[in-house]
């Protein structure tokens, strides 16, 4: 398994994706938006997370010169067109939504920090979501959410946002919620990120609410997720090739 990361800015880090995939053994690749490297002009790994960031799908090179909105939707349409796994987190699910043509939306609320997340009817049907309960933990730090395209369903929910988890194919997920939060990158939000904790809002967190947050719970859930995903993933690909060497 070969895993790229896009990751937009510093603090916005892989988290427990990346701690999983290095649990595993799995190949990582990161691209570091930040530093001006480059999207790949085609797929070439089995997995693509886009990773969150300070912007939203519509921002310009003008407005912030090392994000280029159109490159990575590009990139996440041939990983959707070659079948590969594509998982979108925060502006990444957004961006996932705009490559197969659902644009993203304000959410009716904004939320920073832990909530709890519901699995809706078609989240306790998804083999990937088996072992969630039906209320559980996860991160947040966003004002906006995905599109939905037209057979695109929706995995988990909370009162601040409907569109916490989305599916938008076998393996092509939006995750509006970050369930790889660990305590380095929350600290690292509240230090780049700090005037969005003073605006008001119902599901707003202090940063001492922030920092004293276990979150392993969240992320043990997400490694599962995780898995499950793979597997399936993996038992497709060896049962196309086998039936290729029949």
């Amino acid at each position: 398994m070969k895993i790229r990361f896009i990751q937009q800015d510093p603090w916005i880090a892989p988290g427990e994706y990346l701690a999983w995939a290095e649990r595993h053994g799995y190949e990582t690749k990161i691209t570091r938006c930040w530093e001006f490297e480059d999207v790949p002009d085609e797929p070439d790994v089995d997995m693509l997370v886009v990773l969150g960031g300070m912007q939203n799908p519509a921002t310009s090179k003008e407005e912030c010169p090392y994000f280029d909105s159109s490159a990575e939707r590009a990139l996440i349409s041939k990983y959707v067109d070659e079948e590969k796994i594509v998982i979108g987190i925060c502006l990444g699910a957004q961006l996932v939504g705009e490559a197969l043509g659902a644009p993203y939306l304000h959410s009716p609320e904004r939320e920073i920090g832990p909530v709890e997340t519901r699995l809706t009817e078609e989240g306790r049907a998804d083999p990937f979501f088996a072992d969630f309960p039906d209320v559980f933990p996860t991160g947040q730090w966003h004002n906006d959410m995905p599109g939905l395209t037209d057979d695109a369903e929706i995995i988990a929910e909370s009162d601040g946002c409907p569109r916490q988890i989305v599916r938008y194919g076998r393996w092509v997920y939006g995750f509006q919620a970050h369930m790889e939060f660990t305590p380095e990158i929350v600290e690292g939000g509240i230090e780049q990120a700090a005037p969005s904790l003073k605006k008001p809002g119902r599901y707003i967190q202090t940063a001492e609410q922030l920092r004293s947050y276990d979150y392993t719970e969240m992320n043990a859930l997400l490694s599962g997720f995780l898995d499950a995903l793979v597997d399936d993933w993996m038992n497709e690909k060896a049962g196309r090739e086998a039936g290729n060497r029949a």
